[in-house]
């Protein structure tokens, strides 16, 4: 296992050195978790995790702690021996390593639960070469995501362990853990109960399990949560472990206990019990929370929710997607359902019943991830050691062949399904299909990168009236302040910033000027920059980038291709507006 994991992350430091060289973090949500613990490194409350350079200091975020500590735990061991911007650099690359590592056991221990040594090779290999599991466990890619998947293989990995009060402690934390880190982990943590209670339903025998899962992901999220958010912790909130989330946990747990109680009465006792456990969890929300049916975006400024948040792929679903990345994330759980009605086909006894658990759960999973494109890679994890099941046969009748050259075509020809999302996009990026409507770049020279906005750390320090995709990198390589990033917790903050690029000169000027910003920064030929451009022609992008000049904005030169402006306050420089 240990040789696996070493092989993925030389070639994972491969196929990313330029970004590792440069610290290029992939995403704005790993520039703002780096943020984040440095913030927090610099004295910070553990409980205080809104973003205080945005939106003048107010700028609230329903992050998690926990997944900082890891980042900060190595950034401290290292800051002696390397100094602190070496540290940092250094936490970034291998912490989301030791995740990878972390999965990649897991996997292989899942592999060995089900299906005994000869699925633990192929498991590996076909986790190892699923690009949305290996992006979330990159070299630099520090955000929750990695871990919710350990979190995830975890809880399954405690599922399908023999039943008992053991197993059932494993799950319960695991699942506590993953709904502290983030409640996007809620739809497979319900999954992995349901499975678990139907599992019950079944086998009655396995009541100590299900009742100690119920009572210690109650808990211990009751208690992540004090131990997280402190004087926040009866906030409440719909995007985030709250009061009613908890109460829904502590009376679904209730009601477990009671059915596992009234076990001995039958089949049909245990299926009644079981739906009032889960009638009475749906009616606390309605009475509790009613407005987190609708979802954290529910509430989004119709402006934010069309330029925004429809614009965040990543929380849409399946086929909202591009057909080559759909197909590249749903190959894998498609056939990892294929592995586990053979491995259930062929197992008798409790390996039998320990293959259906597993196969519900991935089917759950798979239909998440059919929802919500992000949760895809939950779903290859967990469909690795399954999909295995007909590779290993595979490759079984590979080498049973007597001649060597067909022997060695069939293996090779074998282990290229070992990556079965990375085929399908390959051939549906093969089919021809109508041209693509165009979108013409920038005319001005295009960032290659966030990183080329760091120019700006040669200014003054100011506010930055800078794009929402931007911002988070802005804030961790320059000192100055900004507006907003893209969190739904701030969305009239996002509005004043959206309005700025795509409104008409005078109403732009309006809104960059209450925000009281010092410069208004931009890195032409990015998307964001482009969807303003393509989305208000008339806007102040669309004319800044056609070349007009405006007597409230002062270019400002900086060396590369982001352009910056100096803004003219009126009351403040005895400046004029145009």
């Amino acid at each position: 296992m240990l040789g696996g994991w070493a092989l993925a992350s030389l070639v994972l430091l491969v196929a990313g050195w330029s970004a590792i060289m440069a610290r290029a973090l992939p995403d704005a949500d790993d520039s703002m978790r780096l943020l984040e613990v440095r913030d927090w490194l610099a004295g910070q409350s553990w409980f205080d995790v809104a973003q205080h350079r945005l939106n003048g200091g107010n700028f609230p975020m329903h992050w998690s702690r926990l997944v900082d500590v890891p980042l900060a735990a190595m950034i401290v061991g290292l800051r002696p021996v390397l100094g602190a911007a070496l540290a940092e650099h250094v936490a970034v690359v291998v912490v989301p390593l030791l995740t990878l590592l972390a999965a990649l056991a897991l996997i292989a221990s899942l592999a060995r639960r089900l299906g005994g040594d000869a699925l633990v090779i192929p498991a590996m290999l076909m986790a190892g070469l699923t690009i949305p599991l290996t992006f979330q466990l990159s070299p630099l890619r520090i955000d929750h995501h990695g871990w919710q998947i350990v979190f995830a293989l975890l809880a399954a990995r405690a599922l399908i362990a023999r039943p008992g009060v053991q197993s059932g402690l494993l799950t319960g934390a695991a699942l506590a853990t993953l709904l502290t880190i983030s409640l996007e982990g809620l739809p497979i943590a319900a999954a992995l109960c349901g499975v678990a209670a139907l599992a019950w339903v079944v086998q009655p025998q396995r009541g100590a399990m299900l009742r100690t899962l119920m009572l210690t992901l109650a808990g211990g999220a009751t208690l992540l949560q004090a131990a997280t958010r402190g004087p926040g912790f009866w906030q409440p909130a719909c995007d985030a472990l709250a009061p009613a989330w908890l109460a829904v946990l502590g009376v679904a747990a209730a009601g477990v206990v009671v059915a596992v109680a009234v076990a001995r009465f039958g089949l049909i006792a245990r299926l009644v019990a079981l739906g009032i456990a889960g009638l009475a969890a749906g009616a606390t929300v309605l009475t509790l929370a009613p407005g987190c049916l609708a979802g954290p975006f529910a509430t989004l400024p119709p402006l934010v929710y069309q330029v925004w948040y429809l614009s965040v792929l990543e929380g849409r679903p399946a086929w909202e997607q591009e057909p080559v990345w759909a197909a590249a994330t749903l190959a894998l759980p498609l056939a990892g359902l294929i592995g586990a009605a053979l491995g259930w086909r062929s197992a008798t006894g409790d390996a039998r019943q320990r293959w259906a658990m597993f196969a519900l759960l991935l089917l759950a999973a798979t239909l998440i991830a059919v929802a919500v494109s992000r949760a895809g890679a939950t779903a290859n994890a967990l469909a690795a050691p399954a999909a295995a099941v007909w590779l290993a046969r595979l490759l079984a009748k590979a080498r049973s062949l007597s001649r060597p050259v067909p022997r060695v075509v069939a293996t090779l020809a074998t282990l290229a399904l070992a990556a079965p999302g990375t085929l399908a996009a390959t051939a549906l990026h093969a089919v021809p299909r109508g041209a693509a409507p165009k979108t013409q770049l920038s005319h001005r020279p295009s960032c290659t990168s966030t990183g080329d906005m760091r120019v700006l750390g040669t200014l003054p320090p100011g506010i930055v009236f800078a794009p929402i995709d931007l911002t988070p990198a802005l804030l961790l390589d320059t000192p100055h302040r900004a507006v907003a990033g893209g969190y739904h917790r701030n969305a009239a903050a996002m509005a004043r910033v959206i309005t700025g690029f795509l409104a008409p000169p005078g109403q732009a000027q309006a809104a960059i000027l209450a925000t009281r910003s010092d410069y208004l920064a931009v890195c032409p030929g990015m998307q964001e920059m482009i969807a303003y451009r393509d989305r208000a022609p008339d806007g102040l992008w669309a004319r800044l980038e056609r070349g007009e000049r405006f007597a409230w904005l002062r270019p400002v030169p900086v060396r590369g291709p982001a352009l910056v402006w100096r803004v003219i306050h009126p009351l403040r420089e005895g400046g004029s507006a145009r």
